[in-house]
């Protein structure tokens, strides 16, 4: 089959399409024909050695598909051969074929491409697994998330608006900022223009928000604190900003806040498979009422993995960026 290899290690320029083996599958995967995978951050930093595969899984980028099974291992149940699917992967997505593990698997919601599918259960499983099962965010709550207009972002709009929760974005533009609008934000701050801090304290009458979803780290910390009400919940899932910070603990203890960080990749099959299975009750019926949808704003052929990756990395998008075989 043909793959994307890192060549090495640097810029986009070391993505290239490759012939490489087919994936064995173990007893208890599957293999899936690739229809679409999509672009992820953690993808541009496995890219430059900064996150390495968990041991034994593929070595190529992609940590999600959708694509058609074509083969079964022998204790799979639940899938057959020619079921269309999306899945959450360790690795291995840039790829013509991949094997995955049989719970890390998702039926393709009705109504949606299965091209489309493609760029969902990553931001799902992320969004998910930290905003709601961790953070427990909940109705008439409020829920700040950097980044509106990221593939995360977009999608965290939506679940969130869906769950009944008041919701407050950061982004970098006026386009983008209208795209966050239209998702459901109730308030969408400028982050060039606008000290989001104030404007939070302002929209809460003082309070602050109950949840933020932060991929800034070290250069937001502080300010994240601050914008946040007595009881609420910091959960870090990237370092954009840096990864080193100074902290006054006394605001934790005086406002009780939580502060959390986690990844999606390095978790074990067991719990992945329990994340998958929570999206799969929680957020699958809201994208087959159309209240959450696929946000997508390129596609481009594997052969271009570069390309797109240069294009993430410049933050021009807003969405999913997808790769289609």
């Amino acid at each position: 089959m043909k793959a994307v290899v890192i060549t090495s290690l640097g810029g986009p320029e070391v993505l290239q399409l490759q012939e490489v083996d087919d994936p064995q599958i173990k007893d208890d995967e599957v293999l899936i024909k690739v229809e679409a995978t999509a672009v992820n951050r953690a993808d541009t930093l496995q890219r430059i050695g900064k996150h390495p595969p968990p041991k034994g899984a593929s070595p190529y980028p992609g940590l999600e598909c959708s694509g058609t099974i074509e083969a079964v291992g022998k204790l799979v149940s639940r899938w057959k051969v020619g079921d269309q699917v999306c899945a959450l992967l360790s690795g291995g997505g840039y790829a013509e074929k991949v094997a995955v593990p049989a719970g890390q698997i998702l039926p393709v919601p009705p109504g949606i491409s299965l091209k489309d599918a493609g760029g969902f259960p990553e931001v799902a499983c992320t969004v998910w697994s930290t905003v709601f099962m961790m953070s427990r965010l909940s109705a008439g709550e409020t829920f700040l998330v950097h980044g509106g207009s990221s593939g995360i972002g977009t999608f965290a709009i939506q679940i969130a608006k869906y769950q009944g929760v008041r919701v407050f974005v950061t982004a970098g533009s006026e386009e983008k900022l209208a795209v966050c609008k239209e998702l459901g934000a109730d308030v969408c701050i400028n982050y060039k223009t606008e000290d989001f801090v104030a404007r939070v304290k302002e929209e809460t009458g003082g309070k602050g928000v109950d949840v933020i979803l932060d991929c800034i780290g070290a250069s937001y910390f502080q300010r994240n604190l601050d914008s946040l009400n007595v009881g609420g919940r910091l959960f870090i899932i990237g370092f954009m900003g840096g990864a080193v910070t100074e902290l006054n603990l006394s605001i934790l203890l005086a406002k009780r806040l939580t502060v959390q960080a986690a990844g999606l990749r390095g978790r074990s099959a067991e719990n992945k498979a329990e994340i998958v299975n929570e999206v799969e009750k929680n957020v699958w019926p809201a994208i087959v009422e159309g209240k959450v949808k696929p946000v997508v704003y390129k596609h481009f052929p594997l052969a271009e993995a570069a390309e797109a990756h240069r294009l993430l990395e410049s933050s021009q998008h807003i969405g999913k960026i997808l790769l289609v075989p």
